[in-house]
């Protein structure tokens, strides 16, 4: 099962809910990779405190000329649709920052003058949490795209798992280009809100979100006793399935606050994400029929 673990806004507890779990399948013998796809304010490795063993320079593609001058025909400029090339009397000038690296510029010179070369903007990490493999990403100081490394990190975490393996993406909050980047390759998006108007506002986003990316979805309502029902409503009315509800837990908000995961210190909150756990596989069991 690929799980995509999301929120329409920070802070309802998504990284909470995603290192839980991982913790909680490998305690239980199974194997699980977490994926910290939050590379611009990554905090998973705070919670699971993996030994990092292998870190890989991340790259992204960028033109450049092949020759010290080109015709000037000015295509390459014409054709990008991000504005991160410009052609003058005799050169390019790109501007690495906004490219995408989606090739067109190649393709529209008719001189076939532009190449493509590496341009690093970030690191992924692996490494191990006791049972728990890991995964996650940074991005370099002054870059603008993270979206990316981002890609590189789930794909990590695919490429190296086997056919059984649990894999947990943390993604990043809100329902940006970031977001839709984590979640792609995701079998199911759960998603953590509170009840809360902000909540509630955001849960939307992140439910049409999830529907343009044709994602099965399920949610879990955190401090779910310091709202009223509307929440529980939305979802019933999106037919999104509720598969937990936590109420507000000071002894798990120290816990999370001191870098300890809640699930192995509260025995309450570990019942609960035990049930929630258990509704997961009863949903991977039915789509797998």
């Amino acid at each position: 099962m690929r799980l995509a673990i999301a929120s329409g806004k920070g802070g309802t507890g998504k990284t909470l809910i995603a290192t839980s779990l991982a913790r909680l399948w490998a305690d239980q013998g199974r194997a699980v990779s977490y994926a910290d796809a939050d590379a611009d304010e990554p905090n998973g490795h705070l919670l699971l405190n993996p030994t990092i063993t292998r870190e890989d320079r991340f790259s992204v593609k960028v033109p450049v000329l092949k020759e010290k001058k080109c015709a000037g025909h000015g295509k390459c400029q014409d054709i990008c649709a991000f504005n991160a090339i410009l052609s003058l009397k005799d050169s390019v000038l790109v501007f690495n920052e906004l490219c995408h690296g989606c090739g067109a510029c190649l393709l529209a010179c008719p001189d076939n003058a532009l190449i493509e070369r590496d341009r690093e903007i970030g690191t992924i990490s692996q490494g191990m949490a006791d049972e728990v493999k890991f995964y996650g990403g940074r991005l370099d100081v002054g870059e603008a795209r993270v979206t990316p490394l981002i890609a590189g990190v789930v794909d990590a975490a695919l490429d190296n798992a086997s056919d059984e393996e649990l894999i947990i993406i943390d993604s990043p909050p809100g329902t940006s280009c970031s977001t839709m980047a984590a979640i792609e390759q995701a079998d199911l998006l759960l998603l953590v809100t509170e009840p809360t108007p902000f909540g509630m506002h955001d849960l939307k986003l992140a439910i049409e979100l999830g529907r343009a990316l044709n994602k099965r979805l399920a949610a879990v309502i955190n401090r779910s006793d310091l709202g009223d029902n509307t929440t529980k409503e939305l979802l019933e009315k999106e037919s999104v399935p509720l598969l937990a509800e936590i109420p507000f837990d000071r002894a798990v908000a120290e816990s999370y606050a001191a870098s300890r995961l809640p699930v192995s210190t509260c025995a309450d909150f570990r019942e609960r994400l035990m049930l929630l756990s258990e509704e997961l596989d009863i949903i991977t069991r039915g789509a797998s029929k």
